[in-house]
Parts: C-alpha cells; sequence; structure tokens
C-alpha cells in the first residue's frame, strides 16, 4: 500500500507512526511545503520518500493534514490528480467549508471528510507520538458522499489504529467541537496573555505556577499558524460559545463582588459532574 501523508507534522507524523506499526509493509512518501518538514521525516525515519502532487496517481490513500484555509485551497487539487482508487481523507477541526468547497468535484466520491479528535500543543515531525489515536474518536462526516469501497479501505485503517468512529453533519460538528475544541484553545491562550503580561511587573508569578497553571494553559503552546485559520473558518460557533463562557464568567465575579460564597461552591460543585462526563477519555502528553 503506497501512502501519502500531505503535512508531517503531529497529526500527520503520528498517523504515519501507527501505520508503520500495523502495516510494516506499507511504504510511506511525504509531501510538505516546508522542506526542512519532510528532510526531518526522512531522518526520523517517518517516511521512506520525498515526493509531490505529480506521485499521487500512485497513492492508495492519503491523509491530508495541513492548515484547514490551506485545505479548502487544496484538497480540489489532491483530489483532481488521484487514482479512481484512491481514498483522500482529511484531518481538519473545521468541516463545514472543506465540505462546501468539495461538493461539485468530480472525484468528491475519493473523498472522506474525517475529524481524528486527537493532538498535543507540540508541532512539528518529532513532535509525533506513537499510539496518538489509540481510544480516540474520529468524527466522519457525509460518509454516504465517499464510495463505499473506499470507506471500507479508510474505516478498517482506523479501526486497526484504535479508532472510535462517529458520524456527524458537517455544520453540527462545526457548532459542537467549537464547544469542546476550540473555546478551550482560545481560553487557554487568553489565560496566558493574562499572565504574561501580569508577569512584567511580578517578575516572581512563573515561580509560583503549579501543575493546575500549567495543565490549563498548555494548549496556549499549540501552533497559531493551525489555530487562526480554524477560528477564521468557525467564526460564527466560535463567537457564540465565546459569548456564553463570557456570560459565565460574568455571573461568577457578580458572586465574588457580592460574597456569595455559597453561590460559588454550588457553581464548582454542579459543575464537577464534569469528571463523571470525561472519566475514561485517553489523554496524551509527550
Amino acid at each position: 500500500m503506497n501512502v501519502f501523508v500531505i503535512g508531517i507534522g503531529l497529526i500527520g507524523g503520528s498517523f504515519v507512526k501507527d501505520i508503520k506499526a500495523i502495516m510494516p509493509d506499507a511504504i510511506v512518501f511525504g509531501i510538505d511545503a516546508n522542506p526542512d518538514h519532510l528532510e526531518e521525516a526522512l531522518s526520523l525515519g517517518l517516511i521512506e520518500h520525498k515526493a509531490n502532487y505529480g506521485d499521487l496517481p500512485e497513492a492508495d490513500f492519503v491523509l491530508v493534514s495541513i492548515p484547514v484555509n490551506e485545505m479548502v485551497k487544496e484538497l480540489p487539487r489532491i483530489l483532481d490528480v488521484v487514482d479512481d482508487d484512491c481514498v483522500v481523507c482529511d484531518a481538519g477541526s473545521t468541516k463545514e467549508l472543506i465540505c462546501k468547497a468539495l461538493a461539485n468535484h468530480p472525484k468528491r466520491r475519493n473523498f472522506l471528510a474525517c475529524h481524528p479528535i486527537a493532538g498535543t500543543e507540540f508541532s512539528g515531525p518529532s513532535a509525533a507520538v506513537l499510539g496518538l489515536y489509540e481510544g480516540k474518536t474520529n468524527i466522519i462526516c457525509e460518509v454516504e458522499k465517499t464510495a463505499f469501497k473506499l470507506q471500507e479501505r479508510a474505516l478498517e485503517i482506523f479501526q486497526l489504529l484504535g479508532m472510535r468512529i462517529r458520524y456527524m453533519n458537517p455544520k453540527a460538528h462545526d457548532k459542537h467541537i467549537a464547544y469542546v475544541s476550540h473555546l478551550s484553545h482560545i481560553s487557554s491562550f487568553m489565560l496566558g496573555k493574562t499572565v504574561i503580561e501580569k508577569e512584567k511587573n511580578e517578575r516572581d508569578i512563573f515561580d509560583m505556577a503549579g501543575s493546575g497553571f500549567e495543565s490549563t494553559v498548555r494548549l496556549a503552546k499549540s501552533s497559531p499558524a493551525m489555530w487562526t485559520p480554524i477560528f477564521e473558518q468557525n467564526k460564527e460557533n466560535v463567537i457564540e460559545t465565546l459569548n456564553e463562557y463570557i456570560q459565565n464568567l460574568m455571573e461568577f465575579r457578580e458572586l465574588l463582588k457580592e460574597d456569595d460564597f455559597e453561590g460559588i461552591y454550588n457553581e464548582m460543585n454542579n459543575t464537577n459532574k464534569i469528571k463523571s462526563i470525561l472519566k475514561g477519555i485517553p489523554i496524551n502528553k509527550k
């Protein structure tokens, strides 16, 4: 099997590591706009060959893991040149705009819209993690628009990686992911910004930062080049979630102002049920 990965960073590189573990005979080709990433991927043994779009007719499976603004432009070009028996999957954190961009493509049947909910705050080929996808959920949108035999090939690979499969329409995906992923990244970035600005005057603040701060601000280490296009494509849903989040923060502030610590206790106690909701979700750290 010829596996092409376009974008050899955390997501693409981790996928390659897992593919090599479950399919040792697979030949992996890498395509990346950053030549340093390709060289690094070669030196790390993530890929066997550097490639370009001219090589895509040889592909059996293509994973596209590039920023979502680039996906909208590049996925049509990729589908233009792949063979009729090749399946192309993306790993974008937004789905509606990508699916709309490909709705009328002659090879729409070759595309499977995916969002593997997996990752860390690190980026680049060296951030690749073996087993990143084990136990993680892969959201698949508009599965009915993909040729059945190509669906089967992709689903077999995802199941061998140990992923759980969920089906969702693109609009619902983007709305839900704004709450559980996009908002948490904004919160982390803005908490980091708040502390950095305060640190200018209070040099000891980072000496006092413990594991709670580190875990809360961890996502602020994520790539702005990847996340800015995500916020742009999912702007309406992100604004809606931000409005609700800001309202909750303002209500918490009012409870403090009014010395309503019973109210604060109740707010936190009611939110504690998040423990049971999140129980069992695997978390990757590096």
